[in-house]
């Protein structure tokens, strides 16, 4: 199983079946959020999640970008891992802030 590729996602399948995926949005220039990872049960337990956190991190320094992490997947990773917190952005709490905020309001207006 191989990680991918698309436009604001890394994922993995397994043949045909999806397997997981992390997701990012970009907040502004040189800033994305890391908004959601997932892997399905059945194949919990291999480290998927965390490659592809792996891959997310290797394409935010690629790119010289800097992260918001907004699921408790990369909280947690940055929580646990300093060596990796020099790709957090600067003020990224207020970021967060802002974005969560976003969400609350698109979630209101979809109702």
């Amino acid at each position: 199983m191989e990680i991918k590729q698309e436009e604001h996602r890394f994922y993995i399948n397994d043949g045909e079946e999806f397997v997981g995926e992390i997701t990012f949005t970009p907040i502004k220039e040189g800033v994305i959020s890391i908004d959601h990872t997932f892997v399905d049960k059945k194949y919990g337990g291999q480290g998927l999640a965390g490659k592809l956190l792996s891959a997310m991190l290797e394409y935010a320094k690629k790119e010289n970008l800097k992260i918001v992490p907004v699921c408790e997947y990369a909280k947690a990773n940055f929580d646990k891992r300093p060596e990796i917190r020099y790709l957090l952005a600067d003020n990224y709490q207020e970021l967060l802030d802002k974005e969560l905020a976003k969400k609350e309001e698109a979630d209101k207006e979809d109702k």
